[in-house]
């Protein structure tokens, strides 16, 4: 089994932190038509936090990633970038 080394930040989330998170987990769930409430929900959220924590703070980056994790990217989009 491969294990990955994930880097995290020893710095707390700060509330500007959450602040981007919110917006990001908002803009992801609402264009994907995705419920507040439904498992979906929870495991973008849980995306976009761990991302956060490890770094990523950037509100496109995070969005890009999350996307990414969740393998939502086209391949149109990834050579545009």
């Amino acid at each position: 089994m491969v294990q990955a080394t994930i880097k995290r930040s020893p710095a707390p989330l700060y509330s500007s932190d959450l602040a981007v998170c919110q917006r990001v987990f908002d803009q992801i769930r609402s264009a994907a038509g995705i419920a507040k409430t439904s498992e979906e929900a929870e495991r973008i959220a849980a995306i976009v936090v761990e991302l956060c924590k490890q770094g990523v703070h950037d509100p496109a980056h995070l969005k890009m990633m999350v996307q990414a994790a969740r393998g939502l990217l086209q391949k149109s989009s990834l050579l545009a970038a």
